[in-house]
């Protein structure tokens, strides 16, 4: 027989959390609709990137058609900046030093950008090999690199080769002088300056950005090949192919989305170099032979006297030209996909 008192108290469980949930206050809405809801989430970014960014950005572009001088930035009673429309522009393409700005720049950044990809790339794949301890303590070490501050690595380096007290005229001077003569054409390295010709200032630069700058590529194509499947090297194995056709075949398409953002970082990076070679080439006092656009701009800003109107056009076109590269090949890269 069916106990009726057992099947009361179960309906009146029932009853009471049916009560319960009717009585549960609805949710409320955001009042907005909800193709707007990611817009309304995104807004408060985009007002600290418009602070922050494209504020700032738009200060050096309208300073660009203005002269700005000490008269216009001095704390008291400062003068009108006057509107000089493309002036500071004409000035400085028709400059000598625009051709030097630009041949250094372009250089360096192709030759800079490549190293730090290929010696990148040739860390990622050792690190992808080793064990995780050992994987583990490279990674650290490179890291750290990584993360010292522009101003101390190009203290270090600047001491490193200085010409009295430097490490490498010191241990090139504990070569075998036949050996050297050999080599480098000279035995005697003692007081050789290396950071007064613009030649060698930039080979000093390019060792500072590289040492620097391929940690940051090393540990990301070892995350790009952490997501390989270990049966495609099995199998390529399997099928007897070399250590380098593994990498053309397999390991290049499969990472190509993270090298085409290397490249694109690197590119930014490398092209707006100002700290270490401020630093390197001595200032203000650096041969005007090694100019690049941020060094440029710079001087032309702050050094007496300044004009700071000319030096935030020299910025814009450095942006504009980094702009376009970084458009050409991110475009092309987009254009690869499409066919693919």
């Amino acid at each position: 027989m069916t106990d009726t008192s057992t099947i009361a108290r179960g309906g009146g469980h029932r009853a009471s959390a049916s009560a319960r949930r009717a009585k549960k206050p609805p949710r409320r809405s955001s009042g907005l609709p909800p193709r707007f809801v990611p817009y309304a989430l995104l807004l408060p970014g985009l007002l600290v990137i418009a602070v922050l960014l494209l504020y700032p950005l738009y200060q050096m572009v309208d300073m660009s058609f203005r002269k700005v001088g000490l008269r216009q930035i001095r704390p008291k009673n400062p003068l009108p900046a006057e509107f000089v429309g493309a002036d500071n522009y004409t000035a400085a393409l028709q400059s000598d030093l625009f051709g030097v700005a630009v041949r250094n720049t372009l250089l360096f950044a192709v030759i800079t950008v490549a190293l730090t990809l290929i010696l990148g790339t040739l860390v990622g794949l050792l690190l992808h090999k080793l064990g995780p301890k050992m994987s583990t303590t490279v990674i650290v070490g490179t890291m750290a690199a990584w993360a010292v501050p522009p101003t101390s690595a190009a203290v270090v380096w600047k001491w490193l080769f200085d010409a009295d007290s430097g490490v490498v005229n010191w241990t090139l001077n504990l070569l075998p002088d036949w050996l050297s003569n050999l080599v480098f054409g000279r035995s005697d390295w003692s007081g050789v300056p290396w950071l007064n010709d613009p030649t060698d200032i930039y080979l000093v630069l390019i060792l500072t950005v590289v040492w620097a700058s391929f940690p940051f590529i090393g540990v990301s194509i070892l995350a790009g090949l952490k997501s390989i499947p270990s049966e495609l090297y099995e199998a390529a194995r399997v099928d007897g192919s070399t250590a380098f056709q593994t990498f053309r075949k397999i390991t290049f398409p499969l990472l190509r989305p993270v090298f085409s953002v290397l490249v694109v970082l690197s590119i930014i990076w490398d092209f707006k170099v100002f700290t270490q070679l401020f630093i390197l080439a001595g200032g203000t006092n650096m041969p005007r032979e090694a100019f690049n656009f941020s060094v440029w701009s710079y001087i032309e800003a702050f050094n007496p006297p300044p004009d700071m109107g000319l030096g935030s056009a020299i910025a814009v076109v450095l942006t504009v030209i980094l702009l376009l590269i970084t458009f050409v090949y991110v475009r092309q890269i987009v254009k690869t996909e499409d066919v693919r």
